[in-house]
């Protein structure tokens, strides 16, 4: 019962910071403008939050095992809950500049590179014990959790900005994540203990995809996805300025992609652990990255381009649910808190980084271009990393059912063996 629990505490405190999250996303830059009058101080926060992500390889490959329990992920939540008041406490003292700006963003920034994949990893590590199909279940919930905010955030942080303004946002969101932290205080689960109580190593993230070429390959379509990303949130921003219809076809994408992502998210407890998951990450892949190519052929209907989205949406969560489930069931430990961090560091950063350069890229080729070559890119490595030899056993991790440290046992999964008996 208590492990049961503590499932719950975890996708509640999922929930509630990533509405905090994506509230605070349409209140900062409007916060930020008023306070400094200066557009290009809107995005300060933003980027600063992306250094601490693409740095974690090195700086946190320590801490990271270090956050085997409830209660020091608390403590990461209370740093960023830390970073998240230094904007509305300096609005109070008339004094929010650049500096408060990038110091927020590199607090909480910290923060998110190390609490995500650690609350993935801690989830996983309480549902061992439970089932070895549990922890795939309840990390696509999870992440059903993160993307019903999508829906539901936005709207209402909009009608709360025309009601009394954004300011009152900023200590909405430092409030949710103040309550995730309570919560994770009661998490009782905690990571098993090594062999004779010795002290978990901390692998490299490149050793660790060395050792699990299966979860390398996901990484990788993952890295190039993120990469991509930015052909569809600029791209269209951009194509509908473009056509006379600013904000109209990048509001019609997120908007399908968003309702179809929250749908894949709510079917994927119960198709992924039925499918093989490398084929399902890269179907998914492919499927976004065919959306991406036809985009351009369908700009003159916005409900075609939601439609579209839509499709694209549906097939992420699968993918996402499908890496998850990998992960957890072909590592454990040390191994499985890197694995969740590289995968989280490629796709991420890959992310930032296209954004980044996306802007030009998008003004030396065109927008229908770069939709397509970004919808080739996607398509050719699922292709390349996709699941095109016989895939090996699954491991399954039991040291947390047993608390003893015995290495994972190896089963065959339901879907290898119906694969076997049809042969």
């Amino acid at each position: 019962m208590t492990a049961r629990r503590d499932i719950a505490v975890m996708l509640t405190t999922t929930f509630l910071t990533w509405m905090g999250q994506r509230t605070t996303a349409l209140a900062l830059p409007l916060v930020a403008l008023a306070e400094t009058d200066s557009t290009w101080a809107t995005g300060l926060v933003g980027g600063a939050v992306g250094l601490p992500m693409l740095t974690s390889a090195w700086w946190a490959r320590r801490i990271r095992q270090r956050l085997t329990t409830g209660r020091v992920l608390a403590g990461v939540l209370a740093v960023q809950v830390i970073g998240l008041l230094v904007v509305p406490v300096g609005a109070v003292l008339g004094t929010v500049g650049p500096i408060h700006l990038i110091a927020a963003g590199l607090i909480t920034g910290c923060g998110t590179a190390l609490s995500g994949p650690a609350q993935r990893a801690l989830l996983a590590d309480i549902c061992d014990g439970l089932g070895t199909e549990l922890a795939a279940r309840m990390l696509a919930w999870q992440d059903f959790a993160h993307r019903a905010t999508m829906i539901l955030a936005p709207p209402l942080a909009g009608w709360a900005i025309t009601l009394d303004g954004p300011f009152r946002l900023l200590w909405a969101e430092a409030l949710g994540v103040g309550i995730g932290v309570v919560a994770l205080l009661t998490v009782r689960g905690r990571a098993p203990v090594a062999p004779g109580g010795a002290t978990s190593d901390a692998p490299a993230l490149r050793h660790v995809l060395s050792r699990h070429p299966d979860v390398r390959r996901a990484v990788v379509m993952g890295g190039v996805g993120g990469l991509a990303w930015f052909a569809f949130t600029l791209g269209l921003a951009i194509l509908g300025a473009e056509t006379g219809r600013p904000g109209l076809l990048i509001a019609a994408g997120m908007t399908g992609y968003g309702a179809g992502s929250v749908v894949g998210a709510l079917l994927a407890p119960m198709l992924v652990p039925r499918l093989p998951p490398l084929a399902t990450i890269a179907a998914g892949w492919v499927v976004l990255g065919a959306t991406f190519m036809v985009l351009p052929l369908f700009t003159a209907s916005l409900a075609s381009i939601a439609y579209l989205a839509a499709v694209g949406g549906f097939a992420m969560p699968l993918g996402i649910a499908a890496v998850n489930r990998l992960i957890s069931v072909r590592t454990d430990g040390a191994e499985r808190r890197a694995a969740f961090a590289a995968e989280s560091l490629v796709h991420d950063g890959a992310v930032s980084l296209g954004l980044l350069a996306g802007g030009t890229i998008i003004g030396l080729v065109g927008t229908g271009t770069t939709l397509v070559v970004a919808g080739v890119a996607q398509i050719g490595a699922a292709l390349l990393a996709g699941p095109w030899r016989i895939p090996a056993p699954l491991r399954v991790s039991r040291a947390g059912a047993r608390g003893d440290g015995t290495p994972p046992a190896t089963i065959r999964p339901r879907w290898a063996i119906a694969r076997r008996s049809r042969g």
